[in-house]
């Protein structure tokens, strides 16, 4: 049995790299005991080699698994018997990027099914555990999730949908004081931006020739902004703070903008009209002007 940390314990998924393993490692050393949701055995052992205490646990858990989801509660519902979770962290996730008009379908649900579907079914089968404790839920979702970008619209899709279900969420708990947030970072330095361009890869092999044809001036310019955004990201424990904040606060937000471009698109989609915003975006992106 893990050993009874001062501040409880918690369930992160999608821990093995990034803001996942960011969150993991610090709140493992700031007095909780991590569950590391990861999906290979191997990936677990990288990051116990990295943790400073024996405050961490790999558990395997794929989100678009129920086996592995089922299994992973009932390990940690031993582990913890009655003290419960402390906290759900929702933050597994993938990038799915390409032209809506010749996307696979296939792409768009894979999408929707580990960003979306996967984060109900972690939080349905967990919750028990985390009202014993009178715990908390987090997600992860993204500034892309309050706007959407050219060519993100499958992951801007899953994120704007985690905006929608944290709202209804937070209504729905509030009676067990169960208190839900949703952190919304903007570019952070993370590998999901060399995933993001190796399934772009894959999709765009995917992609009937003349659909590629038709977007080709603009695949180019949107692959050349992810690689200066993604370099020019802030560190994953910034966002790992944040998440540390909507678990501790003795009034936590139900929302954590995290990073300055964040904090400029938030305002954008307040202040900013719709035209003029898709010019920003376009001008921002270097996409094509019009014929």
């Amino acid at each position: 049995m893990p050993p009874s940390p001062a501040r409880g314990h918690v369930l992160i998924t999608g821990a093995s790299t990034g803001i996942g393993e960011a969150c993991a490692l610090r709140l493992a050393r700031d007095g909780f005991h991590v569950f590391a949701g990861v999906r290979r055995d191997a990936d677990g052992q990288r990051l116990l080699g990295q943790c400073a205490t024996d405050h961490l646990t790999p558990v395997i858990i794929d989100v678009i698994d129920p086996t592995t989801i089922a299994a992973g509660r009932d390990t940690i519902g031993a582990a913890v018997a009655d003290r419960g979770l402390a906290g759900v962290v929702n933050n597994a996730g993938i990038s799915v990027a390409g032209p809506l008009e010749v996307l696979p379908l296939e792409r768009f649900k894979q999408q929707m099914d580990v960003n979306v579907n996967g984060q109900i079914a972690v939080t349905q089968a967990f919750l028990p555990l985390v009202r014993q404790a009178r715990g908390r839920i987090v997600f992860m979702g993204s500034i892309g999730g309050r706007m959407a970008s050219p060519f993100l619209a499958p992951y801007n899709a899953s994120k704007f949908a985690l905006e929608a279900i944290t709202d209804a969420l937070r209504l729905e708990l509030a009676p067990w004081r169960i208190h839900v947030s949703i952190v919304e970072p903007g570019s952070i330095a993370t590998p999901i931006w060399d995933k993001s361009l190796a399934l772009s890869d894959q999709i765009e092999r995917e992609i009937p020739p003349e659909g590629a044809a038709l977007y080709q001036k603009q695949i180019t310019a949107m692959r050349k902004a992810a690689a200066e955004i993604g370099a020019g990201g802030i560190p994953a424990d910034e966002v790992a703070k944040a998440v540390e904040r909507a678990l501790t606060a003795k009034k936590p937000k139900t929302r954590y903008v995290v990073g300055r471009d964040a904090r400029i698109q938030a305002f954008a989609v307040k202040f900013v009209p719709d035209r003029m915003r898709d010019g920003i975006i376009a001008r921002r992106l270097g996409l094509p002007k019009k014929p």
